[in-house]
């Protein structure tokens, strides 16, 4: 009898120790902390414009740095215009991100977030390479330190634009994307990007293996049949790209 008792003790406690492991992935999420939705309520303060993470003021902050060093690397090239095509990069560069500059700074006026006035010690670092650089140098300098710097923001702006509950960043975050996709175009169309060193720059901090479709064979792949609607199907709006290489970036006026 104390034998049997002894094995439904056993079983007993091997179900309870059974149901504790299955139990506590449960109850630690519905903990929630160090989870993702605990970390934003944590980081996020609540506004009439929604709330406001703190993934939405690090862009505020990014693109008020932006501004910061990219204004004078443009009034540079404008100046020193070693060739037409980086004149008026810099030209864009002194037109979009004086606009967003206002746009930035109204709306971090009303959701209270404090922003920096000088560029980051990398940044001007940038602006002191320029400035030290000469001829084709300095051009190639020019072309790559900007385009790998817009590159890496697009990505930010991008995510927060789809992530952001806030109203008044959202909007920032278009105007912003406009604005970046604007001087990514001119820049390249110096024709003096370095997109292979882009490229190994990217892969250097890819954490995962690359996928997709298979690489290409050599013949000739199937023609895919084209895609749109099915039956006769009236339409009144139209592409929203322009000619190719350029970017519409009219947008009302930014209100201060």
């Amino acid at each position: 009898m104390l034998r049997r008792v002894n094995g439904t003790a056993l079983i007993i406690a091997a179900l309870v120790a059974t149901l504790g492991a299955i139990a506590f992935p449960v109850w630690s999420y519905a903990d929630r902390s160090s989870t993702g939705p605990a970390n934003l309520a944590a980081g996020s303060v609540a506004t009439q414009w929604g709330p406001l993470s703190a993934a939405d003021r690090d862009l505020l902050v990014k693109v008020r740095l932006a501004g910061l060093w990219e204004i004078p690397a443009g009034q540079q090239a404008v100046e020193r215009a070693p060739t037409e095509a980086i004149k008026e990069a810099g030209d864009h560069l002194i037109v979009g991100h004086t606009d967003l500059d206002k746009r930035v700074r109204s709306v971090a006026a009303q959701l209270g977030v404090e922003l920096p006035n000088q560029p980051t010690d990398e940044q001007q670092g940038w602006l002191d390479e320029l400035s030290a650089a000469s001829g084709e140098t300095y051009q190639r300098k020019f072309a790559n330190l900007l385009r790998v710097s817009h590159g890496k923001v697009f990505a930010v702006i991008a995510q927060v634009r789809d992530s952001t509950r806030n109203s008044l960043v959202r909007q920032l975050a278009t105007d912003s994307n406009q604005t970046v996709l604007d001087h990514i175009t001119m820049l390249e169309a110096t024709g003096l990007v370095d997109f292979d060193g882009i490229a190994n720059g990217a892969a250097s901090t890819a954490t995962a293996s690359p996928t997709g479709p298979p690489k290409p064979s050599g013949a000739a792949p199937p023609e895919p049949a084209p895609a749109g609607p099915s039956g006769d199907v009236s339409t009144t709006s139209r592409p929203s790209p322009g000619p190719p290489g350029e970017i519409n970036t009219g947008r009302p006026e930014p209100q201060m």
